[in-house]
């Protein structure tokens, strides 16, 4: 299987993969506190993240010979992006929430707050 986090290789193939998913992975988390720090709605990253998922099977398609148009890579490398993304979207929504409104909402959790009002 040929996808983002599927593959053998030895020496520098190898460390340049690890970068190539390290960058995608920084990437989506960004895009996720990005979409936040806009107080965008999760659909924004939705959005952000199929684009994403483009890029990273680009990437893969042109640095490592794998498939560019695979249904099943492309999915998954997007699923594994889109949990970076709602991480990192989710802690920056959290955090903006208990600091902006911090009379009305405390920190739950790191991904989510409860109203102080009961």
């Amino acid at each position: 299987m040929q996808g983002l986090l599927f593959e053998t290789d030895t020496g520098v193939r190898l460390i340049l993969r690890v970068l190539v998913m390290l960058l995608c992975f920084w990437t989506a988390w960004r895009s996720g506190r990005a979409a936040a720090e806009g107080w965008s709605n999760f659909g924004t990253v939705l959005f952000y993240t199929i684009l994403l998922g483009f890029a990273a099977r680009f990437l893969h398609f042109a640095l490592f010979q794998g498939p560019f148009i695979s249904a099943v890579n492309y999915v998954l490398d997007t699923a594994v992006l889109l949990v970076f993304a709602t991480l990192g979207y989710r802690l920056r929504r959290t955090e903006q929430m208990v600091s902006n409104y911090y009379w009305l909402y405390e920190k739950a959790s790191p991904f989510t707050w409860r109203s102080k009002v009961n």
